[in-house]
């Protein structure tokens, strides 16, 4: 677990493009472990680095798409609360495998819905996911309901500074805000929680929009 982490509950609901730029420039700023907890402005989905646009569900253009800089399947987030965890490089969660620190951060997630009221637990041994809709597909350390049903799924990327999961839950825990269940999420991964506002560099964000998260290129690559 974590010793200390920074809780930011960002107030500004944001479509795709920006949402990816703000979690990437987490990646590449942040000094300290930080959980975010997010919104998007209507109509949007994501899909993991590694899925075909020709695998997009069609929603009969009612959904926007943005491809994310982690991997995982297809989210429709009209009906998710989102988060994102940076973790920066020294820290034993960022060092460790993939496998076992996707367990970890999961396992923090069902004791907070736990706390909530909601049935959830671990999946067990899975077969890989071939990118398709994110809650179709459990994968292994998932997080599932009573009935095996897949709730909460993730995305990771390694860079040199560290490791950044994009994680989207389907569920709410029964009369809890996002932001109470945000922070029993962080509560449960760390043992001190603060809680802080960022603001990243508007001009940077732009900029990353427009290079990456926002131009056909980046959203065609696959």
């Amino acid at each position: 677990m974590l010793p200390h982490l920074q809780l930011w509950p960002d107030p500004t609901p944001r479509d795709g493009p920006e949402n990816m730029a703000v979690d990437q420039w987490l990646a590449e700023t942040c000094e300290v472990p930080v959980l975010r907890s997010y919104r998007w402005l209507p109509g949007w989905g994501s899909y993991g680095y590694f899925v075909k646009t020709a695998d997009l569900p069609d929603h009969g253009g009612d959904l926007r798409w943005v491809r994310r800089w982690t991997g995982g399947g297809i989210v429709d987030h009209r009906a998710d609360w989102t988060y994102t965890l940076f973790i920066p490089r020294g820290h034993a969660l960022a060092e460790a495998r993939g496998a076992e620190s996707y367990r970890v951060i999961h396992a923090a997630l069902v004791t907070a819905l736990r706390a909530g009221g909601v049935e959830a637990r671990l999946s067990g041994e899975m077969p890989p996911a071939a990118g398709g809709e994110c809650f179709l597909q459990p994968v292994e350390h998932d997080v599932l309901d009573a009935a095996g049903r897949k709730i909460a799924g993730a995305g990771q990327r390694r860079t040199a500074r560290g490791l950044l999961h994009q994680g989207s839950v389907a569920v709410s825990a029964p009369g809890e805000s996002l932001h109470a269940q945000a922070l029993a999420l962080a509560t449960a991964l760390a043992g001190q929680v603060s809680e802080r506002e960022f603001f990243p560099d508007t001009g940077w964000l732009e900029e990353v929009v427009a290079d990456r998260f926002g131009s056909a290129a980046w959203q065609a690559r696959r």
